[in-house]
């Protein structure tokens, strides 16, 4: 009886307590992904130095002297130092007072906005148009016509320009094959025609002297008659050969967005029985609306900034209807000294053509 109790009341052997290892925390987790996300921000920013320093030597550093310049008075051949501050009488000889130097800038703001809304529609449907055609797997001969259509875009633009002064001239190919296809026709000086397109569309109707409302009435020195004359034979030629050789650039643009879509999406539309027409129109532009975003940016910028064409071929004439502020920029800066002037000239039209990129994105953007 006293051996069980005694073997009962004695303690069982007890297992020795494994140690405990520390774990980390989570604050320690947490600071080795913020140091390793430190290093690797560190690495991007080395990698992406030498572009940041080339874009800032180049481009920002430019820009901003360009900017300061013009609220100077500077003719570009004294030291910029010798400069003097002329706050922003630049902007108001161009914008405000008038004179010959805010009747020319008028002159060249009408001249390009026609020559923007004559280029840009041609050129995106005809780009658009010839990325359709050369994306038929049923035409034969693909490559050589998208190496074809594309070829004008890589010549040089200045040996281009100075082929249209041959086929525009009174005794060239353009006069010659209008002579043929309309006997009677009177040539036509095209480079050196200062009239308007549509001034000229007016006097067929016998509309030969402007409306006393539209004579009387000005904005920046020029009348509203001026301001409606259209673009002159001179810049329509001008405008023909820009069409022509930007066209290619464009029509590659379109046929990457087209070869993105995938032809599923078509066979079904086809298997549903929508017509070609119809697929095109609800299917396949709707998804190449970043694709023509893009192009008509492209085109906008570029059609704003039209300088060797015009350089090349007329230099700004006949009586200025072939001005544009890019090439008044060159004419202010480098013929009348007014390097000051040229360089608000730049910046106002850096903001006509953020203005017109927005509102194209505002017509363009995507429904939510």
């Amino acid at each position: 009886m006293s051996t069980e109790t005694s073997t009962a009341s004695a303690p069982a052997p007890q297992t020795p307590a494994r140690p405990r290892i520390p774990r980390p925390g989570r604050g320690s987790g947490r600071r080795r992904r913020g140091r390793a996300t430190g290093r690797q921000g560190l690495a991007g920013w080395l990698f992406v130095s030498p572009a940041l320093l080339g874009l800032g030597v180049f481009l920002v550093l430019p820009i901003l002297l360009a900017l300061w310049v013009s609220f100077r008075d500077w003719s570009g051949l004294a030291p910029l130092e010798t400069s003097r501050p002329v706050g922003f009488d630049n902007y108001r000889d161009l914008l405000v007072d008038s004179g010959v130097v805010q009747t020319d800038f008028a002159k060249s703001l009408r001249n390009n906005l026609y020559y923007v809304l004559g280029v840009v529609p041609v050129q995106t449907f005809l780009a658009l148009f010839l990325a359709v055609l050369v994306n038929q797997k049923l035409l034969k001969g693909r490559t050589f016509f998208r190496t074809a259509f594309y070829f004008p875009s890589v010549t040089s633009s200045i040996a281009v320009a100075f082929i249209f002064v041959f086929l525009f001239s009174p005794t060239g190919l353009v006069n010659a094959l209008l002579s043929a296809l309309l006997p009677g026709t009177v040539s036509l000086v095209w480079l050196d025609e200062p009239t308007g397109v549509i001034h000229l569309l007016l006097r067929l109707v016998g509309v030969d002297s402007p409306p006393a409302l539209l004579a009387e009435h000005d904005l920046m020195g020029l009348s509203w008659w001026e301001w409606l004359s259209g673009p002159s034979v001179a810049l329509s030629s001008i405008m023909m050969l820009a069409t022509w050789t930007t066209t290619g650039t464009f029509m590659l643009m379109f046929l990457a967005g087209l070869q993105g879509i995938s032809e599923e999406i078509d066979e079904a539309a086809a298997i549903d029985g929508v017509g070609p027409r119809q697929r095109f129109l609800r299917i396949t532009l709707p998804m190449l609306k970043p694709t023509l975003f893009l192009v008509l940016t492209l085109g906008l910028i570029g059609t704003w900034q039209v300088f060797d064409q015009v350089y090349a071929m007329t230099e700004g004439g006949p009586q200025k209807t072939t001005f544009t502020p890019a090439y008044l920029v060159y004419r202010e800066g480098f013929h009348n000294a007014a390097m000051g002037r040229a360089a608000a000239i730049a910046f106002i039209l850096f903001v006509v053509i953020m203005a017109f990129t927005g509102l194209q994105r505002l017509l363009l953007r995507k429904e939510d």
